[in-house]
């Protein structure tokens, strides 16, 4: 009689059988670390990376005010201020939105930061910058801007 079935050869394929699931989903554990969203979600390198530490928003000290050149096309100098993260020490640079608003700040000021919006990247024609001002001495930049409410003088 001759055998009908093609007879497996040794390291063909996945292992099969009662006791294969612990190997299977060993591999599977170790396999999942050469997939690159994974690696970048787990590894926790990001978050090092990242000036906030995984935060939205962060409180800085004004250490001085910067223009900022924009990018081919345009030709203007966008309004910019490296801020010193009190958390953490590390100085970022952050966009002052709204025209004359950069009027509002002071040096050793205290503001708050948040992202610009494309996830850790620099937004539009301002290279290197990845932060935006929110507030200035606990008051919204945008309620100074429209001359709703007026920054303490200390």
């Amino acid at each position: 009689f001759r055998r009908t079935t093609r007879r497996k050869t040794m390291g063909a394929g996945k292992p099969h059988g009662l006791h294969a699931g612990r190997k299977l989903q060993k591999h599977h554990c170790v396999q999942r670390w050469h997939d690159k969203e994974y690696k970048k979600h787990h590894f926790g390198a990001a978050l090092k990376a990242n000036p906030f530490m995984g935060a939205s928003f962060a409180k800085g000290i004004v250490v001085d005010k910067v223009g900022v050149e924009a990018k081919q096309p345009n030709s203007a100098v966008r309004k910019c201020v490296r801020v010193q993260l009190v958390k953490n020490g590390k100085k970022i640079g952050a966009f002052v939105p709204c025209d004359g608003c950069l009027n509002f700040i002071d040096d050793n000021d205290e503001v708050l930061v948040s992202g610009f919006g494309r996830r850790g990247h620099a937004k539009g024609d301002i290279p290197g910058i990845r932060f935006k001002v929110v507030k200035v001495a606990g008051i919204s930049l945008k309620a100074l801007f429209l001359h709703k409410k007026e920054k303490i003088r200390s």
